[in-house]
């Protein structure tokens, strides 16, 4: 989707340098700063995933809980 925005050509100037600084164009630091305001980062996405999936899965631990002992045991 593309979007028109009005902004003061002071603003956009200190707002591309900002990006620039960033390594990014501006238009994609607006990009990603939409996306973050709605919530859509890759991150929230990917963490989203990760909880399902963690949620979701019946583990295979049998009833095996960690040891202390066991656990600095040297072999």
């Amino acid at each position: 989707m593309n979007i028109t925005l009005s902004i003061d050509e002071r603003v956009a100037e200190r707002a591309r340098q900002a990006a620039q600084a960033m390594g990014k164009s501006l238009n994609q630091a607006v990009r990603d700063h939409l996306e973050e305001l709605a919530g859509l980062t890759q991150q929230d996405v990917q963490t989203a995933a990760f909880e399902r999936s963690a949620r979701a899965s019946p583990g295979r631990l049998n009833g095996w809980r960690f040891d202390r002992d066991e656990a600095n045991a040297r072999r």
